[in-house]
């Protein structure tokens, strides 16, 4: 049995068809939400769907379209009746170049979905978390965004930029019931990795004082917590779970 209760709590996660949103996801189901899926891809959406089972529901989303999101979030509060939970892990890597060599394509690309569309997702959500007077938000960031990864310019500087956020938004929302806070994982092993060279893959490795690489099911849990009426304190606040690495 979990012991997070999160039974009747509606959850978006973005990023929901694999990697930390779909554990995330998963989890939360168990947990008793349910919970509504945005991804951009249609056919992984699908699998995780029937993976998680009848708690949980699909939108394709891109979360870089302001609009869309918005779109988005009124669809499934009209059809869900609430919005309490809000995990954000939608995000890409990048290539691994020096900034000097860095295109500014993929430099806007980066920032565009990892800060920008937490940004949206964020500003779309809270609106509903106020009608119900209850809200929990987890940002996805990155240890990477505390100690800056050399050779990952754009993704550091995006996920220092979603720690600033979620500090900034949760001193907005202090006076109410509506938590925001994020973690700061170390590198986990999903298709994120695809993006990346075998070469800042092992970089990553060499600086987790475990010696290993986090589970996308360990950033679940503490993401469950966080997104639960247990967590009836904590604001703005920055989660690590970075197996030693993160010394701050």
């Amino acid at each position: 049995m979990n012991q997070y209760d999160l039974k009747d709590q509606v959850a978006i996660v973005t990023g929901g068809a694999q990697g930390i949103g779909f554990a995330c996801a998963k989890l939360f189901a168990e947990c008793g939400a349910r919970v509504v899926l945005w991804d951009i891809d249609k056919t992984e959406l699908s699998k995780a769907a029937d993976t998680i089972g009848p708690l949980a529901t699909t939108d394709k989303v891109d979360i870089t379209d302001l609009s869309a999101v918005e779109a988005a979030a009124q669809k499934a509060f009209e059809a869900q009746g609430t919005l309490s939970i809000l995990l954000n892990a939608a995000g890409i890597a990048g290539i691994n170049v020096p900034v000097v060599e860095y295109p500014q394509e993929e430099w806007l690309k980066i920032l565009n979905l990892n800060l920008n569309g937490t940004f949206y997702t964020n500003r779309s959500v809270v609106p509903f978390m106020r009608q119900g007077g209850y809200g929990r938000i987890v940002n996805i960031a990155s240890v990477a965004g505390k100690e800056g990864n050399p050779n990952a310019s754009a993704y550091s500087t995006s996920k220092a930029g979603v720690i600033g956020f979620t500090k900034s938004l949760g001193k907005e929302l202090a006076g109410e019931n509506i938590a925001v806070n994020c973690i700061t994982p170390a590198a986990a092993k999903t298709r994120i990795f695809d993006q990346m060279s075998e070469e800042h893959i092992n970089y990553m490795l060499s600086k987790i004082p475990r010696g290993r690489f986090v589970t996308v099911e360990e950033i679940a849990h503490m993401a469950a917590w966080l997104s639960s009426s247990a967590n009836s304190f904590t604001t703005g606040g920055v989660f690590d779970i970075s197996g030693g690495r993160a010394t701050y």
